[in-house]
């Protein structure tokens, strides 16, 4: 009976080290053998006792190892550079000679919303995320000295860029990243090993009926302004740009809205936030530029989309699909902010998407 005993105590334990083993070492033979009773029935007792000691004492140490986690090889630092004059905030991680992803935010979001991919790519890749002038923990400098345009931001990412030592990188482009994107890949084309957009327009189409009020708000900003900034800045657009028409609102964490609502309520946000979107109208006329180089350089494209997104139209993706036919288009069950939810699938698409680029 004591043997049986014995025999049961060291099988309860073997089933953890049985499953440790066949994960690491891959082996049936090693599980079998540590789950098996024969051997230990063959033992004289004080030669079974000993066994028995040593054995439980590598259970107990395997499995506080295996509780452990890995320490994170390659951590995200947080840092300023100064670009004209400016403070610019940026994250970073990953080996530096790795291939490189540029990642530009959205509003009213800020570097903050690739925390994701962070976490999931910096082992393979150099991650790169600034924060714009007026964003996240970049200067917010005051609009009537500092002007508040795509092209403006363009050029100071650009100098980013050169600041940093970049010089190809594949660029992902997230909602106002990609006016900001396109332009830079206008600019310089020699930097841009290949394109990632994510719910990004460049196509007038994609510009959806809740851009009426934001269309009035270009032809006349005075008359318009006050109902531009309920439209674009109050808190219910502020929540519906992240959830959009997902029926699976649980899963969204209402941080991310509140955070970035807070935000907007800072002193001089809604001036500044009020002069960028006006601006907005220059990405319109800009759109047919951006199309025709598509369709001329036939750029390496990876496009992802979240369904549930009520920013812009769901037209978008094969929008982008008649421009570059090679284009890798994803429609995935997600919102504007993908990242959200989506993020271990949008993670797995972006390597298996880097890693074939020659």
């Amino acid at each position: 009976m004591e043997v049986q005993r014995v025999i049961a105590t060291i099988q309860e334990h073997g089933k953890f080290c049985g499953r440790w083993l066949h994960a690491r070492m891959n082996g049936a033979m090693q599980m079998r053998f540590f789950t098996s009773a024969r051997w230990i029935q063959s033992l004289p007792a004080s030669r079974m006792t000993l066994v028995v000691s040593v054995m439980l004492a590598s259970f107990q140490l395997l499995a506080q190892t295996q509780g452990k986690e890995r320490p994170v090889e390659y951590p995200t630092s947080y840092r300023t550079i100064q670009i004209e004059g400016l403070s610019i905030f940026y994250r970073e991680a990953g080996p530096k000679d790795a291939p490189t992803l540029l990642l530009l935010h959205g509003l009213p979001s800020s570097s903050r919303m690739f925390e994701p991919l962070f976490a999931r790519l910096s082992d393979h890749y150099r991650l790169v995320a600034p924060d714009y002038p007026g964003f996240g923990h970049s200067e917010w400098p005051d609009p009537k000295q500092f002007a508040y345009t795509f092209d403006h931001y363009a050029e100071i990412m650009n100098h980013f860029t050169q600041a940093l030592g970049l010089s190809r990188y594949t660029l992902y482009m997230q909602d106002y990243g990609g006016p900001v994107g396109f332009r830079m890949a206008l600019a310089h084309p020699d930097r841009i090993e290949a394109l990632i957009v994510q719910d990004a327009v460049a196509h007038n189409e994609g510009l959806g009926a809740n851009w009426k009020t934001r269309r009035s708000f270009w032809s006349d900003r005075a008359a318009n302004e006050s109902a531009l900034r309920t439209n674009l800045l109050s808190l219910a657009t502020t929540r519906t740009r992240h959830v959009g028409n997902d029926p699976n609102v649980e899963r969204y964490d209402p941080d991310l809205w509140t955070n970035e609502f807070y935000f907007l309520n800072q002193p001089g946000q809604a001036e500044i936030q009020s002069d960028l979107f006006y601006d907005y109208r220059t990405n319109v006329d800009a759109y047919p530029k951006w199309q025709a180089w598509m369709r001329e350089k036939q750029p390496r494209l990876l496009v992802i989309w979240g369904k549930y997104d009520l920013s812009f139209e769901l037209s978008e993706p094969q929008a982008y699909h008649r421009d570059v036919p090679n284009a890798q288009v994803h429609v995935l069950d997600a919102g504007h902010f993908a990242l959200d939810t989506a993020a271990d699938e949008i993670a797995a698409l972006v390597r298996g998407f880097v890693h074939a680029i020659p």
